[in-house]
């Protein structure tokens, strides 16, 4: 349940048609990518909910994303910088995840 909401969360604020908030301090934004796409991906290494494919699901995810962005939504625009937050995000998440697997006692997920 936990990682649906994450990835409702992730949907709305990319997909939204204008920016959800503006940015309070340089580079907000791109902390803003890295968790909306690690949180999912953290959940799912941790719970080992499917995280390979949670895993894949958000690294194509995060190009397309940006290019639905640019193209689709008028006042929105995409930022190859945006994704490489995106990518950011989810490898932290993976290493966070594994060693949180780790932490409660479980094996975490093999890749």
């Amino acid at each position: 349940m936990l990682l649906l909401a994450a990835v409702a969360v992730q949907l709305w604020s990319v997909y939204a048609p204008v920016s959800p908030a503006q940015p309070t301090f340089a580079g907000e934004d791109k902390i803003a990518h890295a968790l909306l796409f690690g949180v999912p991906v953290a959940i799912a290494w941790a719970a080992r909910l499917r995280p390979r494919l949670v895993t894949a699901l958000m690294v194509l995810h995060a190009p397309v994303s940006e290019l639905v962005q640019h193209y689709l939504l008028p006042h929105r625009s995409g930022d190859p910088r945006d994704v490489v937050a995106d990518l950011i995000g989810v490898l932290v998440a993976v290493l966070v995840g594994r060693t949180g697997a780790r932490l409660v006692g479980r094996e975490p997920a093999r890749w």
